[in-house]
């Protein structure tokens, strides 16, 4: 009779448990979508991937990850503002689709006000690369170099900090240097290691695996701190060129129209998931982790970054 006791009340704890965890997984009491407003392979596909997995593995519910690319993360994003504003449909984007490409691409939703930052995991950013085969040991050397000649610097796209990089660089260096614009990084690492360019700001992650093999040298990393992923090259800052610093996260955005309790649900579910050792392991192979919840900190970052960018866009007369 006392073991049937006690295995009653274990069975009336777990219950108690189980709606507990119910209860505060409340907001994806059904499978939670995270729209990717890009194809699938790309990083941050893979950051949803990760975190997705690890989030459906807290809450009980999957989380299914949906490739929406298209329209500089438009087709994505306005599939998400679609959607109720539940918390269930959320998007994993790269901040710059909110404070660049909308500069120079017109989209039919406000970038700052009708986008919600909800966290950000990773940051990022860009590294100045060349062909392994051009004579310059370090940044000042690449200066000297790229000064005797009149050349051109590819970009992964236009109105993006590669875009941006390239021309602050071309117009403090005085280098003759002319734009050309690629949809992506591959094509336009490709024309790099090809030589028909002589230099590049691009993603770190997707340079890194060519500047680790020796067909890239990289002279420059726009952060305030050193990558750690790159840690013996130098800061833009360091080199003598701190406008060059440009660094954005990745994250989850959602509705502005997301209830107060639902968003703080949420805060809760995607500290508990960043914070796995084994996610934040994964996140450490695709960028600088950085776990962010406070949403109106990300806000004002958004809105100084997007009003830096649109005066570079001015000055620059740049177009898509």
């Amino acid at each position: 009779m006392r073991a049937t006791l006690k295995v009653a009340a274990r069975a009336t704890m777990a219950l108690a448990g189980w709606a507990l965890a119910a209860s505060a997984w409340a907001w994806a009491d059904r499978p939670v979508k995270l729209i990717v407003p890009a194809p699938p392979g790309g990083t941050t596909d893979i950051i949803a991937r990760v975190f997705g997995q690890q989030l459906s593995a807290d809450i009980g519910q999957p989380v299914i990850v949906e490739n929406k690319p298209g329209a500089g993360a438009a087709i994505g994003l306005q599939a998400m503002l679609q959607a109720p504003p539940d918390g269930n449909t959320l998007a994993m984007v790269p901040s710059n689709v909110l404070t660049e490409i909308p500069h120079v691409m017109k989209v039919s939703y406000d970038p700052l006000k009708d986008i919600l930052p909800v966290a950000s995991l990773v940051r990022s950013g860009v590294v100045l690369v060349t062909p392994a085969s051009i004579p310059a040991n370090d940044f000042a050397g690449l200066l000297t170099y790229l000064k005797t000649r009149k050349g051109a610097y590819s970009t992964y796209s236009p109105g993006t900090a590669s875009h941006y990089a390239g021309l602050i660089l071309s117009d403090k260096a005085h280098l003759d240097m002319q734009h050309i614009g690629y949809p992506g990084s591959p094509p336009a690492l490709q024309a790099l290691m090809g030589g028909q360019v002589d230099f590049m700001f691009d993603g770190i992650l997707t340079s890194l695996p060519l500047i680790k093999s020796g067909k890239l040298r990289a002279y420059a990393f726009s952060g305030k701190q050193r990558s750690r992923l790159l840690p013996d090259v130098p800061t833009t800052a360091e080199v003598g060129y701190p406008d060059l610093q440009f660094m954005g996260w990745i994250g989850l955005v959602g509705s502005p129209k997301l209830p107060a309790d639902v968003l703080a649900k949420i805060h809760a579910a995607v500290k508990k998931a960043a914070n796995d050792p084994g996610v934040q392991k994964r996140l450490a192979e695709l960028g600088e982790p950085d776990l962010s919840i406070d949403t109106a900190a990300l806000e004002r970052e958004n809105k100084a970054t997007s009003e830096r960018n649109a005066a570079i866009v001015r000055k620059y007369n740049i177009k898509n």
